[in-house]
């Protein structure tokens, strides 16, 4: 009987996958235009291997989609309150501008509801600010109801 020669044992060397191509592979199969079979085939990798990939990679680029999601609709809404402050802020200007010069320009450039906002804000300046004549002076608000109530009452008594 011969000696056994002493072969040595070597381990398969696997080729190591860039996470490009684990993507593309994960993209084809997820899309349906192949099996895990086939791409086991295809690329010379085991199905194992190629199983988890999709489990690992699959889950990790669905809870990327949401967390940009969630980011997109943070950055929507601090744009939606930068653009509603830029249209008070015009609105204001806009009935200061009416307020003091008594031209009403909102009402020929502006769309309808537009102008109904500002006439509230208008409204709203008048009650704060007394009102304000076109040479720029401010009257008083009316102060005649609460006397004419206080002399009512002395009437009464």
């Amino acid at each position: 009987m011969e000696p056994l020669k002493n072969s040595t044992c070597r381990k398969n060397q696997y080729q190591k996958i860039s996470y490009d191509l684990k993507l593309s592979i994960i993209a084809e199969i997820t899309n349906g235009q192949i099996s895990v079979n086939h791409a086991a085939g295809k690329y010379q990798i085991s199905r194992a291997s190629i199983s988890y990939w999709l489990k690992k990679l699959s889950s990790f680029e669905q809870t990327k989609k949401a967390m940009s999601l969630k980011d997109e609709i943070k950055k929507l809404k601090e744009e939606i309150e930068r653009l509603e402050f830029i249209k008070d802020f015009q609105q204001d200007v806009i009935a200061d501008f009416e307020n003091i010069t008594g031209q009403e320009l909102a009402k020929k450039y502006l769309p309808g509801t537009l102008v109904k906002e500002i006439e509230a804000k208008k409204k709203d300046l008048l009650k704060q600010n007394g009102s304000t004549n076109v040479s720029g002076s401010q009257s008083k608000p009316s102060t005649s109801e609460p006397n004419q109530k206080k002399s009512n009452r002395n009437k009464r008594k």
